[in-house]
């Protein structure tokens, strides 16, 4: 019988696990993952306000790069912000949490008959007192969202391609497909990671169109002799409405979920990163784990942080519906006209009444009639 059995190696239940390993070591935990790695291939990066100094400290062996600032750049607007910048890798979190756990985990495994007491993991029962199904989103009649989709090559480059400082939003690129910016991370003087990036009503990827924009990208950049080490790919969900107590009640079996399948990720960037530290922090913190008790305490988190991003969903509708795809990147360079700390509080989904009142004021770039439209569009949502 284990304590706890966390379905999917994923970032919301690796670091639940490693939460409960640092702080609770005496559990019996099970880790399952489909894949040959925890963390598959991504990577991960958040800044220095999205969690507290507590959070930063546990959260420190994963990261694997810091920046003391970051750049915009927009057609009319370019800015560095001296907010400090992490990122984590995949290869870091497999590493880190696979040696904390200790053997506490089951890689290349498949699932069945997954329930909130038991987990059938390549054929056999195995029972605990809660399992967690982190097993990425899932899409709800009750949610209706946009995409936030990338693909990113990080490249070795033939010479030092001179870029201090993570580029987290080029918009300077051709408008199509929605929102476009390229996004890029320097992780050594000649090894650099380039993410085209669309913000779509769509889901679907072109790969070998989006890999062509790259390549047209690093020539435009200058950057000669790429060689592509690693390719990693995604799709955010960006939630425009819903309703998400009809959200929870839709999963009858009371089953406790994680990350992305409890809707925990930030409405407007699509990150979930902020949200699994909380979450971990929570589930260590709970007296008891028994599924009933942490179903209730992930349901009223997740329902918690859905009414905290009430305003982040109005400002997606209006990128969304409000203009002509080809002119929404004005809403973001905007946006990033505004003081630093309020875009710091906005990707910590923490903004304040006066911080929502600065972004709206003032003319909007976009047709004040179809800002209007695109508020209530898709709006009704309970209170």
């Amino acid at each position: 019988m284990h304590d706890l059995i966390l379905v999917g190696g994923g970032l919301a239940n690796s670091l639940i696990a490693w939460r409960l390993r640092q702080l609770r070591p005496e559990l019996r935990l099970l880790l399952v993952e489909k894949e040959a790695r925890i963390g598959g291939n991504h990577t991960w990066s958040f800044y220095e306000r999205d969690l507290t100094p507590a959070q930063h400290a546990w959260i420190a062996p994963l990261i694997v790069r810091t920046w003391p600032a970051y750049e915009v750049r927009f057609p009319g607007h370019r800015r560095t912000l001296d907010t400090s910048c992490y990122s984590i890798s995949s290869e870091r979190l497999h590493a880190v949490v696979s040696e904390a756990l200790d053997g506490a985990f089951r890689l290349n495994a498949s699932v069945a008959d997954v329930g909130r007491n038991s987990v059938r993991i390549d054929g056999r029962l195995y029972d605990a007192h809660a399992v967690i199904d982190g097993r990425g989103h899932a899409a709800s009649e009750h949610m209706r969202y946009a995409y936030q989709k990338f693909v990113g090559h990080e490249v070795v480059l033939r010479h030092p391609h001179g870029q201090a400082l993570p580029v987290i939003m080029d918009a300077t690129v051709a408008q199509h497909d929605g929102y476009r910016f390229v996004y890029t991370l320097p992780f050594g003087e000649d090894r650099i990671l380039v993410e085209d990036t669309y913000y779509s009503t769509t889901p679907d990827l072109d790969l070998p169109a989006i890999r062509n924009n790259i390549r047209a990208y690093m020539d435009s950049r200058g950057w000669q002799g790429a060689v592509v080490e690693r390719e990693e790919s995604g799709v955010l969900p960006i939630a425009l409405s819903g309703d998400i107590e009809r959200f929870w009640e839709d999963k009858t079996d009371a089953l406790p979920c994680s990350g992305m399948r409890a809707a925990l990720f930030h409405a407007t960037t699509g990150y979930s990163l902020l949200f699994a530290v909380r979450l971990a922090d929570g589930i260590a913190s709970m007296k008891t784990l028994d599924a009933e008790s942490v179903y209730r305490h992930i349901r009223d988190f997740s329902v918690q942080q859905w009414h905290g991003q009430l305003f982040m969903r109005l400002l997606n509708r209006m990128l969304f519906f409000a203009s002509a795809p080809a002119q929404r990147y004005r809403l973001l360079q905007r946006f990033y006209k505004l003081p630093q700390q309020l875009i710091e509080r906005f990707y910590a989904a923490q903004p304040t009444l006066s911080d929502k009142c600065r972004i709206l004021v003032g003319k909007p770039p976009v047709p004040v009639w179809g800002a209007v439209k695109a508020m209530v569009n898709m709006g009704k949502e309970p209170s």
